[in-house]
């Protein structure tokens, strides 16, 4: 457990790296409880997920929760389905009015418990260009450098 009480399940770390993330949120999920005893087991994978607005609601699409293996037969459903998103109605109007512009999107940049619930934090952000992911893998690697060269002077 973290400090704030949240024990990280699954993070995306594709998300910093594909988009520019503006503004984040943080949802609650629809689930069954087969669905939330394979979260409790990290049985999670979102890389490929992202939200969908439907009818005024917003859906996290492409979130694969493996089949809790202790369930009975009709426990088991489909692990790919969509999952309704729970936020205040504020944030939902928000959210949906910055999907529409041309070129925002919202994806799930972790998941993480609380309490016993599981919560999804979601962003805003906006698709990176070729030049800005090779900006970030430069100075990631700089970085690296520098770290590297500082650990090997502290040793002499």
């Amino acid at each position: 457990m973290s400090e704030s009480g949240r024990k990280v399940v699954a993070r995306n770390r594709k998300a910093t790296f594909n988009y520019a993330l503006e503004e984040t949120f943080e949802a609650g999920i629809v689930l069954t409880g087969p669905e939330i005893k394979s979260i409790r087991a990290n049985r999670v994978n979102f890389q490929d997920g992202f939200v969908e607005e439907r009818g005024g609601e917003l859906w996290l699409m492409g979130m694969h929760i493996s089949p809790y293996e202790q369930s009975g037969i009709y426990g088991r459903i489909d692990p790919d389905r969509p999952r309704k998103l729970l936020l205040h109605r504020k944030e939902i109007r928000q959210i949906i009015s910055r999907i529409r512009e041309r070129g925002y999107t919202c994806i799930p940049t972790s998941l993480y418990l609380v309490r016993g619930k599981a919560k999804l934090e979601i962003a805003l952000a906006r698709g990176k260009k070729l030049y800005d992911k090779r900006a970030d893998i430069a100075k990631r690697d700089s970085d690296r450098e520098i770290r590297q060269t500082m650990k090997e002077r502290s040793r002499e």
